[in-house]
C-alpha cells in the first residue's frame, strides 16, 4: 500500500482537511483533534466496499483523538500495530476505558457516542463498519430469533481464538483486494455475497445462540433445506437464508448437515447445482459461460474446475462431443 491514499481508490493526503474529509466519507462524520499539536498528518486510507459492509485499512501518521455518534452503523476497529485507546459512553453505568491492541478490536454499537481517546501514530486499525439495518437483520437470520433493535454486542472482541483468526484473516484479504483493472467485487454475485459472509462470520464469533438453538433438527426439518435448494439452486444462497427455511441459526444447520448428511449445506448447494450443470452440458445446451450464470456458478473458471474435480474432465470436453 502506499502513503497516498483515498476514500476507494488507495490515495491519500498529508493535509488535515483533506484527510478528515476522506475518513468521514469512507467511515463517520466525526470530531478529529490533533493530540501531537504539530500539525502533522499522513493519512493511508483505503477502503474495499461491499455494499452493507465497508472494509478499510487505516493509519494516521499520528496521534490523534476522534470523537463519533456512529449514526446507522456498527464498527469494528481492530489495530494490527500499535494501540487503540477508546471510551464508550453507555446508556447507563460507568464510562469504559478500553484499549485494543494487535489481537483484539474495539466495538462500536450503532447510534451509542463513543470516543477514541488515543490513536497512537504507530497504530494502523482494520476497520470494519457494518450498516446497522443489515447486521440487525442477519442476526435475526443467523441466530433465528428477533433482536429487537440494537444489538448487544461486547465492547471488545478477541481475536486470538480460532473464530476470531478465522475471521480477521478474511477480512484482512479483503481489505487488500485491488479495484482495478476488473473490479470483481462490484459483481452482484460476488460483493453481497462476501458482505453476507463477513457478517455471519462475525455474528458467530461475538455473540452467543439463543437457549432453544441448542434443541436438534430433525432429519425432515433439514430435507426443508434441502428441498428449497432443490426448488431453486440458481438462486445467490447465503447460509442465512439456507437456515431460514429451517428455521434454525446457522450453526444449528451447519451441525445437523453434518450429523444427518456428512457434509456442509454450501457442498450440497454446490453438487445439486454441479447435476443440473451436467445435464445441460450432456444436452449442449449453451456455452460453458451460459450454463455457468444459469446455475449460480459466479465464473465459469470456478464452474469448470469444480465440474472437472466432480467428472473427471472439463465441460468444454462434452460440449465439443
Amino acid at each position: 500500500m502506499s502513503t497516498e491514499r483515498a476514500h476507494g481508490d488507495g490515495s491519500g493526503t498529508r493535509d488535515w482537511d483533506s484527510a478528515h474529509r476522506a475518513v468521514a466519507a469512507a467511515y463517520f462524520p466525526h470530531e478529529l483533534t490533533d493530540l501531537d499539536g504539530d500539525g502533522k498528518v499522513d493519512l493511508s486510507l483505503q477502503t474495499v466496499e461491499l455494499g452493507a459492509v465497508t472494509i478499510g485499512r487505516l493509519s494516521w501518521g499520528t496521534d490523534v483523538a476522534i470523537e463519533c455518534a456512529y449514526p446507522g452503523a456498527y464498527e469494528v476497529n481492530i489495530p494490527l500495530s500499535g494501540r487503540l485507546h477508546s471510551r464508550s459512553r453507555p446508556s447507563r453505568g460507568d464510562v469504559t476505558d478500553i484499549v485494543s491492541t494487535p489481537g483484539r478490536g474495539t466495538v462500536s454499537t450503532a447510534g451509542r457516542p463513543s470516543l477514541i481517546s488515543r490513536w497512537t501514530a504507530d497504530c494502523d486499525v482494520i476497520g470494519v463498519k457494518f450498516d446497522a439495518a443489515h447486521l440487525e437483520r442477519e442476526a435475526d437470520r443467523v441466530h433465528a430469533a428477533r433482536s429487537r433493535g440494537r444489538l448487544v454486542l461486547p465492547e471488545q472482541v478477541d481475536l486470538r481464538t480460532d473464530e476470531g483468526r478465522s475471521w480477521l484473516n478474511l477480512v484482512t484479504a479483503l481489505s487488500t483486494q485491488q479495484r482495478e483493472p476488473v473490479d470483481l467485487l462490484a459483481n452482484p454475485l460476488v460483493g453481497p455475497q462476501l458482505a453476507t459472509a463477513v457478517t455471519a462470520a462475525f455474528l458467530l464469533m461475538v455473540g452467543p445462540e439463543p437457549v432453544d438453538a441448542a434443541r436438534p433438527l430433525r432429519p425432515r426439518t433439514v430435507k426443508r433445506v434441502l428441498d428449497a435448494l432443490e426448488a431453486d439452486p440458481a438462486h445467490p444462497w447465503t447460509l442465512a437464508e439456507m437456515a431460514a427455511q429451517a428455521p434454525t441459526s446457522v450453526r444449528r444447520l451447519q451441525e445437523a448437515f453434518s450429523e444427518h448428511l456428512g457434509t456442509t449445506p454450501t457442498v450440497v448447494l454446490r453438487d445439486i447445482r454441479l447435476a443440473r450443470a451436467r445435464r445441460d452440458v450432456e444436452a449442449g445446451t449453451g456455452t460453458v459461460g451460459d450454463i455457468a450464470a444459469r446455475w449460480g456458478f459466479s465464473s465459469a473458471s470456478r464452474f469448470a474446475a469444480a465440474y472437472r474435480r466432480r467428472y473427471g474432465h472439463p465441460p468444454s470436453t462434452a460440449l465439443r462431443s
